[in-house]
């Protein structure tokens, strides 16, 4: 039996929920968290904490109840995130203030609080889900890649900071996963005199058919204990199907005018 304990931030669904319940079948203490721990009374996968990423009081109180049971944390993986769509120019920016604080602030400040407790153990291992989609500016979620996009640049340049404290960081970017993620997602509305109006309603349509024919999250599950069983994490995972993987490969290699117009002829725009 394995006897790391794992915190999975955003645990009680989607790939959060997957990651936990792989997890503990292979022996891990596994956590999740969840904002509102009353609409998950039924969930008995693992044991979920009440906790806000963006609140950083509930984030100092949950690893003081890890702390306190386990004495030690060894995993924290930063899952917790929501989706958002739209045209750029018509996104309420509370809305898009509020993606960057769940998506970019809120795995900052697990980070920043997981760190003293790592660097005390002298090991520990953070893993940041981020996006396939943060590797590029997609039409209509330009903000959700922004945050994505950031968390993979924070992730690179902690690890350098932490390097000789005995922690490692990493990021797994997966690609379109049948989950929940789409009933939570933020959408701007498709406004009826908008210049966006037909073009946005095509993506959105493409968007939730990606989701709803997404690879089993537990392809990601896997890729997570695979990490936790690596010495030395790479800085960068990528977990999804051949042709998502396969586009970074042609937004590296080809000139950024041609891969544009590769994506406005996916979108169909």
């Amino acid at each position: 039996m394995n006897s790391k304990v794992v915190l999975i931030t955003g645990g009680s669904s989607g790939i959060g929920k997957s990651i936990g319940q792989f997890l503990k079948t292979k022996g891990f203490t596994v956590y999740g968290t969840t904002r509102n721990l009353s609409k998950s009374t039924n969930f008995t996968s693992f044991e979920l904490l009440e906790m806000d990423v963006t609140d950083v009081a509930t984030i100092q109180n949950a690893l003081s109840k890890i702390i306190e049971r386990e004495g030690r944390l060894d995993v924290l993986i930063n899952n917790a995130g929501i989706g958002i769509t739209g045209p750029i120019e018509e996104t309420p920016h509370e809305e898009i203030l509020k993606v960057f604080d769940t998506n970019l602030n809120g795995p900052i400040h697990m980070m920043k609080s997981v760190l003293p407790i790592m660097r005390e153990q002298r090991s520990g291992l953070i893993i940041n889900i981020t996006s396939i989609a943060g590797y590029m500016g997609l039409p209509y979620r330009g903000v959700y890649s922004a945050t994505k996009g950031a968390m993979g640049l924070i992730t690179e340049a902690l690890r350098m900071e932490v390097k000789d404290s005995g922690v490692h960081i990493t990021n797994v970017a997966p690609g379109d996963f049948a989950t929940n993620i789409a009933s939570g997602r933020y959408h701007s509305p498709v406004l009826e005199n908008s210049p966006y109006k037909v073009p946005y309603a095509s993506t959105l349509e493409q968007i939730n058919e990606g989701v709803n024919d997404g690879e089993d999250p537990i392809l990601v599950a896997r890729a997570i204990l695979k990490i936790i069983n690596t010495k030395k994490p790479k800085v960068h995972y990528k977990v999804g199907s051949f042709m998502q993987k396969f586009s970074l490969f042609l937004k590296n290699a080809l000139p950024d005018k041609v891969y544009e117009k590769l994506l406005l002829s996916h979108y169909k725009l």
